[in-house]
């Protein structure tokens, strides 16, 4: 068995093995019921991790968050932010006091693709949005591998 085959379906997506699956992380918080996901969620530190198929990914993010996908993803791309590599937590660009702990994560990937061009011609990409408890969202993207 390769190492490849190993690989939980969140560690898959964070290599750049799943381009067709959405990546969604929910602080603890923002979790009612964790036995719910037994099963279908991974759990890392503060919160959980689900690695589903794209569109299957799409619904499960709105039903948990109530928030469209792409319309909460357009809205953060207005502000850059800095998410973690694990997809799991940010630093929160907004200067504003209180807390800035991210409650949610939405993430894809991209293969890379040298005719695009800048970060894509660098290697597979990935794109993640991210909400704060104080109400900003922010995106970040990077080629995966790279720190």
């Amino acid at each position: 068995m390769s190492a490849a085959a190993d690989r939980t379906p969140y560690e898959a997506f964070l290599a750049g093995e799943r381009h067709d699956d959405i990546l969604i992380y929910l602080d603890e918080d923002a979790v009612g019921d964790p036995d719910a996901l037994a099963g279908v969620a991974e759990e890392v530190g503060s919160g959980v991790v689900l690695v589903l198929p794209g569109d299957r990914g799409s619904e499960v993010f709105e039903r948990a968050t109530g928030i469209a996908p792409m319309s909460f993803a357009g809205d953060a791309m207005d502000t850059d932010g800095e998410i973690r590599r694990d997809c799991t937590g940010g630093t929160c660009p907004s200067r504003s006091e209180g807390d800035h702990r991210v409650k949610f994560v939405f993430a894809f990937s991209e293969a890379r693709n040298e005719e695009v061009g800048g970060l894509y011609a660098e290697g597979d990409v990935c794109h993640a949005y991210a909400a704060c408890d104080c109400g900003t969202t922010y995106s970040d993207k990077w080629v995966i591998g790279e720190e």
